[in-house]
């Protein structure tokens, strides 16, 4: 336990408003009363938490220090794997521990914390270690940033669906993906040309990842100070992991959420050549320090700038017609992945994959949020972060052993055959649970 989350008064996040009265017309009144404030949280802390994490997240830093210190595309997978290996589980404990709680918060602070001490932990393995044992605790490492990466999409996801009003979940995340994912592509840009390629501090990728750490824990600070969360009066009566689990397969007799996962997990299954493009990016060209980050920025400047449109169109049309979208972007990253002979192309690649990414990120976490009932959203979320992680822990293993075997492009090309099905499963199986309701 960390006392620093469990006393919410000492930290400045309680209101002068009462306590709400347990029903829906207080609930929306507590919201409306403190939606700009909540607003401006949400919108400080994903801007400054997106920022760092996305140099993380990104496929060309992590993937590129990988196999800068083993020379092994195999163990780049195993990298990437062990990373969504630490989130298959953490969504389910974290979801039965917030969905009998009045107020998220405290787990989603205390999550929140414990997922950037990983990042301090890269930075200064990075600074203080060599050989065998840098490996090791960087591969350490991942693992726990992957397991609280999953525990805090759900806690943070559903904190935002009691805080922002369905209408405006859209704009906020456009907003804050394009206030954040500029400074990212600028960040991401300047540390390649600098920290990486100056090997700034002895370790340049270590000095980035301590700019990471600093980042997101600002954005952490900041949603500290402001947010206000209203009590909970839909929630679940307290049960056992055990037992609770035993009740998710009610959750998949909505026939549209049912196929939506399905969809979702041909999607991660897709997206088993990112980590590997950077990788054939370096094969076919001459892959320099600077070269690194201007990829890495058209990838964020793409994923920035197409934030904005995503969110427009979601709170308009629905957010299953920006995951179409998307896929059909990511399709053409990958094809323009395997067309590409020189830095203009892959820049264009990263450029198509940067914004099928984002609008695959916004869909998924916000139209989850529509289907069923309000008190199931906890284990809704959980149940597809665990699904999402589940294959994309297996994915990159697989895609090392084929990147190893038959090549980058044979890798690739498998990426377009899945992200292909997952396009038909979509439009044919899943309608939007905004306009229509099973």
């Amino acid at each position: 336990m960390i006392p620093i989350v469990d006393d919410l008064e000492r930290h400045g996040i309680e209101t002068d408003e009462p306590l709400l009265a347990p029903d829906d017309h207080a609930n929306d009144a507590f919201v409306a009363a403190n939606l700009k404030r909540n607003f401006i949280a949400n919108f400080g802390h994903g801007m400054l938490g997106m920022t760092g994490f996305r140099l993380i997240n990104a496929p060309t830093f992590v993937p590129a220090y990988i196999f800068m210190l083993t020379g092994s595309s195999m163990m780049v997978g195993v990298s990437q794997a062990l990373q969504q290996v630490g989130a298959v589980m953490s969504p389910l404990i974290n979801a039965s521990a917030i969905e009998d709680k009045a107020r998220i918060l405290p787990v989603a602070l205390r999550t929140g914390m414990l997922m950037r001490l990983p990042l301090l932990g890269l930075a200064l393995a990075g600074w203080l270690l060599s050989g065998p044992w840098l490996v090791g605790l960087t591969m350490l490492f991942l693992l726990a940033f992957g397991y609280y990466s999953g525990a805090q999409r759900v806690s943070f996801q559903m904190l935002m669906a009691k805080v922002i009003p369905l209408e405006k979940r859209g704009r906020l995340q456009g907003y804050r993906n394009l206030a954040g994912g500029a400074i990212a592509a600028a960040l991401s840009f300047w540390a390649g040309k600098t920290l990486i390629a100056g090997n700034v501090l002895g370790n340049g990728y270590a000095t980035t990842f301590m700019l990471s750490f600093i980042l997101t824990s600002a954005g952490l600070t900041v949603l500290v100070m402001l947010i206000r969360e209203p009590d909970s009066h839909q929630r679940r009566a307290p049960m056992k992991l055990r037992h609770r689990l035993r009740e998710l397969p009610q959750l998949l007799d909505d026939r549209h959420y049912k196929f939506y996962l399905v969809g979702q997990m041909l999607t991660t299954a897709g997206r088993i050549g990112m980590p590997f493009c950077i990788l054939h990016a370096g094969a076919v060209m001459h892959m320099t320090g600077s070269a690194l980050g201007l990829l890495t920025f058209a990838f964020l400047g793409a994923d920035t700038l197409a934030n904005l449109f995503w969110g427009l169109l979601g709170d308009r049309k629905g957010f299953r017609a920006v995951y179409l979208l998307a896929l059909i972007l990511w399709i053409a990253a990958f094809a323009m992945m395997l067309v590409a002979h020189n830095q203009a192309g892959f820049v264009i690649g990263f450029v198509l994959m940067g914004a099928a990414s984002s609008g695959y990120m916004m869909s998924v976490s916000t139209l989850v949020l529509e289907f069923g009932k309000r008190e199931d959203i906890p284990m809704r979320l959980a149940i597809s972060t665990t699904a999402e992680t589940s294959i994309a822990s297996i994915s990159p293993i697989i895609g090392g052993v084929i990147a190893t075997v038959y090549g980058f492009t044979t890798l690739i090309g498998l990426s377009i055959v899945l992200l292909t099905f997952a396009l038909v499963v979509v439009t044919l199986l899943v309608r939007d649970p905004r306009f229509t309701r099973s």
